[in-house]
């Protein structure tokens, strides 16, 4: 367990998941154990969005990609590079063949292994500072690598009847809620304010849309992404992808009380 600490803040980090963000003794994330899901927060990569109707199989300039939804990068484990009072910085890596199981097999999943044939590292930084907690990501790997990102956090709800403020969109819980487990999309968008018994901003560099989702009401996740997933049939997913080139890819969250 990581614990970082800026004035009258506390962030709880377990194995490269953000399990707390504590301001002033009011928590913005949703706990494990909580109705609606099991994380608190994952990362979508190199795909995103379901894969079963095309047979897991997702369309690449190379060889062979096996991924269950949502990619394959959470079946893999971060390595805590570095840590302080106020950051810490974790490390995936991957290289290209290996075949990994796939933990949602058999009971969720018909696919018994993933494979993705790329190699990548995938940082994840966090650093909290007095305006808020930033949440980087950089994606390193070959040039051309095809990919998507998403970013997965969920929060807790503390009032009835939360709004979602994206530029001139006021999205009802119930909205986020009717559409089910595609999500619902918030296309062009950068920025997202979650008001709810008290005011969170999600600040993203990189991204460009969200996608919201929730099956409950006492959680919703905020998810910045790339590309948005149910715009084509599963067997088109690759036209979501964009392309690695000789520089790394930097992408960032900020969580601003």
């Amino acid at each position: 367990m990581i614990n970082l600490s800026s004035g009258k803040a506390e962030v709880k980090i377990e194995e490269g998941e953000l399990i707390s963000y504590l301001v002033n003794d009011f928590e913005y994330i949703h706990q494990k154990g909580s109705p609606g899901w099991g994380n608190s927060d994952t990362e979508m990569f190199p795909v995103i969005g379901p894969t079963a109707e095309a047979g897991f199989r997702v369309h690449v300039p190379r060889g062979n990609a096996i991924q269950d939804q949502h990619g394959l990068l959470r079946e893999l484990d971060y390595e805590l590079l570095s840590s302080t009072k106020s950051t810490a910085q974790y490390v995936k890596s991957y290289k290209a063949g290996t075949v990994i199981k796939n933990s949602k097999f058999p009971d969720r999943s018909t696919a018994p292994l993933l494979i993705w044939p790329f190699n990548f590292e995938f940082y994840k930084t966090f650093e909290l500072t007095e305006n808020g907690l930033e949440i980087s990501f950089k994606v390193t790997g070959e040039k051309d690598m095809p990919f998507m990102l998403g970013y997965h956090p969920a929060f807790k709800i503390h009032s009835e009847s939360p709004l979602i403020i994206a530029a001139d969109q006021k999205i009802t819980l119930d909205s986020v809620l009717a559409a089910g487990s595609r999500a619902l999309e918030v296309a062009d968008c950068q920025e997202i304010i979650l008001k709810d018994k008290k005011e969170l901003t999600i600040k993203t560099v990189g991204f460009g849309n969200f996608m919201l989702w929730t099956e409950v009401p006492n959680m919703i996740c905020i998810e910045p992404i790339t590309f948005y997933p149910y715009k084509v049939d599963q067997s088109q997913l690759h036209d979501g992808f964009e392309y690695l080139t000789d520089e790394d890819r930097d992408f960032k969250v900020t969580l601003v009380p």
